[in-house]
């Protein structure tokens, strides 16, 4: 194969996990040691070409570099928020972005990542939803990410990303098989090596995906909830339609937790909507025996979506109820909503 291969006829050896890049190099007739030796080279800072892998032979460099690639991603946009996050926008081989938020705070960097071109989910109070489905991202484009912020913060003196939440545009479950591939090289201690308890998959409920993954692997797991009755999720989240709540909550009894771990139910505060004391009432009885903790979220307010924040008379009401039934109730302060970084709020107009 030409040195000058297009991208796309080469293989990204960043869509491949260890084990994946152990069969890659049997089938090029090459000893299995050798994909262990490939693997580490992938994730360490600042290596950008097959050259720099000194303690790979110069001909498998070559043969390497004329059949197979390592995507890097770079910011083609980044904004500054007054609170100090930070959205990054990436622009894909093929034209079209994504966004991913770091939220710096003072014992940790988390970044919020992006698993889908859009979302198909159509969340009524979500600006993702309304830029429809495009693609999913490949197991590459999900790692590269977290590459590139890593990058930016490194070569700016900003520490390091030390928290991953599956929280940006799309829904992480319904691009499963890339996901676990990304998740695998994220935890392997030749990857990234990121901490099981430091990676959390937010789903909007595709119920059997989410006892899959707990059958898979052991991340933390967040529920984005948003309602407690099925009438009202029907109206704000279609998925609700085909996982009604009942589903839902019998495949978070089933999810594998280990011991005193919680899975986080996320609740957007919709005003007149679902932020009513019998809301609080009726969510309480909804998550009793299961291992939670809940996230409400006061609406993030949009021009294009038809739904207000709630007082803050009405917020500290709805958390009383709960806490007052023995649940771990936070409020979350939105975070980035002057540069559009705030939950709900991605939607990278330019993604065509």
């Amino acid at each position: 194969m030409p040195e000058d291969t297009p991208f796309q006829q080469k293989i990204d050896l960043k869509n491949l996990t260890r084990d994946d890049l152990i069969v890659f190099a049997v089938n090029h007739d090459l000893p299995a040691f050798r994909a262990k030796q490939i693997f580490s080279w992938l994730y360490r800072p600042g290596i950008s070409s097959f050259a720099q892998m000194t303690d790979l032979p110069k001909e498998l460099r070559e043969s390497l570099a004329k059949e197979a690639t390592f995507s890097r991603l770079s910011p083609a946009v980044k904004e500054l928020s007054s609170d100090g996050t930070i959205k990054y926008g990436f622009r894909l081989q093929d034209g079209k972005m994504i966004e991913s938020v770091l939220i710096p705070e003072e014992d940790r960097n988390t970044l919020c990542i992006s698993s889908q071109v859009g979302c198909a989910m159509a969340c009524a109070f979500c600006l993702t939803g309304t830029m429809g489905f495009t693609r999913n991202l490949t197991c590459a484009e999900i790692v590269d990410q977290v590459c590139a912020v890593s990058d930016d913060l490194r070569e700016n003196n900003l520490g390091m990303v030390n928290n991953l939440v599956f929280m940006g545009m799309g829904e992480p479950l319904a691009n499963f098989d890339n996901l676990i591939k990304a998740l695998t090289i994220l935890l392997d201690e030749l990857g990234l090596h990121f901490s099981e308890r430091r990676i959390t998959v937010s789903t909007c409920g595709l119920a059997p995906k989410i006892i899959e993954l707990g059958q898979r692997l052991k991340v933390n797991l967040a529920v984005s909830l948003h309602a407690a009755d099925n009438a009202t999720r029907n109206r704000l989240m279609p998925i609700n339609r085909r996982y009604p709540l009942e589903t839902l909550l019998d495949a978070c009894r089933e999810f594998s937790l280990p011991k005193r771990k919680r899975i986080t139910f996320e609740y957007v505060l919709l005003k007149g909507i679902n932020d009513s004391d019998q809301d609080a009432v009726k969510l309480a009885r909804l998550l009793h025996g299961i291992p939670a903790k809940i996230n409400l979220l006061p609406c993030n307010e949009a021009p294009e979506l038809p739904f207000a924040k709630p007082s803050q008379q009405r917020i500290d009401s709805f958390q009383n109820i709960l806490k007052m039934r023995d649940y771990t109730v936070l409020v979350r302060a939105s975070r980035g909503a002057d540069i559009s970084a705030a939950c709900g709020q991605l939607a990278a107009k330019s993604s065509t």
